[in-house]
């Protein structure tokens, strides 16, 4: 079993693990990911790896709980263990050093994913902007960590109440306006924001990379759950990817796939709110 060495709470809904693995820390490259289990029985989830330290033998992942399993690990302390921890897969990004500057898009949890990709393009000699966006400013998170690797760092935020009011794309299209020089865009986030992003960049024609965040079972292949169809041609986020050309991606196909186990999800998560219910009623009686 894996334990969770560290825990952060980002937000109501959004928290930290950093779990002991240090056979997956050593392995662990940018744009990789991981699939967890927690019990037996339990749903398994693949998460994106946000940082890997070798030397610490430990890999962070950033998540946000919005069903019945993600739910349940918001509740797990630090020091607690979970049953399956299988990676790192998918392939790793094509990072190197680019001609011109590498803007790097994280919107809402896509922050953390896109900050080793950001870490690693800087370490190659690379010109860095990173735009982050979330809804507002109680939400953002690890700004100190890209300002470290950023030779620009800007901020969007719904409400305004930090850096440019707006979403990601708002600022993004300012730097696109800006620089004539900018040799690559990569963009992680939200479905929807990410097709907003490659609809933005190909008017400018602008090479864009995204990570796909499908629905995966297996996580390598067999199943096809995260089928995507990119240039044409069937792929599997999970064996093929996560990293493809933002251009070539069928993204009202890929969103319509998304939504196929909506009403298995609200099931799932209407025993999750019925039995924490129960379970409050009986602390109560006890």
């Amino acid at each position: 079993m894996f334990r969770i060495a560290r825990r952060e709470q980002f937000s109501p809904v959004t928290f930290l693990w950093e779990l002991s693995a240090p056979d997956i820390a050593k392995a662990s490259r940018p744009g990789q990911f991981v699939i967890v289990r927690t019990r037996e029985g339990g749903e398994r989830i693949p998460l994106t790896i946000a940082d890997f330290d070798e030397e610490k033998g430990t890999i962070t992942c950033v998540i946000q709980a919005v069903g019945r399993a993600s739910n349940e690990m918001m509740e797990m302390e630090e020091g607690d263990e979970i049953l399956d921890l299988l990676g790192p897969l998918g392939v790793p990004s094509h990072i190197e050093k680019k001609g011109g500057k590498v803007v790097l898009v994280g919107g809402g949890l896509g922050v953390a994913p896109v900050y080793p990709q950001l870490r690693e393009y800087k370490k190659k000699g690379n010109y860095t902007i990173s735009i982050v966006g979330f809804r507002n400013k109680d939400l953002i998170f690890w700004d100190d960590r890209f300002k470290e690797y950023s030779d620009e760092f800007r901020v969007a935020t719904d409400d305004g109440s930090f850096g440019t009011k707006g979403f990601v794309t708002t600022v993004l299209k300012d730097v696109l306006e800006e620089y004539d020089d900018i040799s690559e865009v990569v963009a992680i986030g939200p479905m929807i924001m990410m097709k907003a992003c490659s609809e933005l960049t190909k008017q400018y024609k602008v090479k864009t990379i995204v990570s796909l965040n499908t629905i995966m079972v297996d996580g390598i292949g067999m199943c096809g759950s995260c089928r995507v169809t990119v240039g044409g041609k069937i792929r599997f986020a999970c064996a093929d990817g996560p990293d493809f050309d933002a251009h070539e991606v069928d993204w009202d196909e890929l969103m319509a796939r998304q939504n196929r186990f909506k009403g298995e999800e609200c099931k799932a998560q209407e025993c999750y709110e019925d039995e924490c219910r129960l379970k409050g009623k009986t602390e109560e009686g006890s």
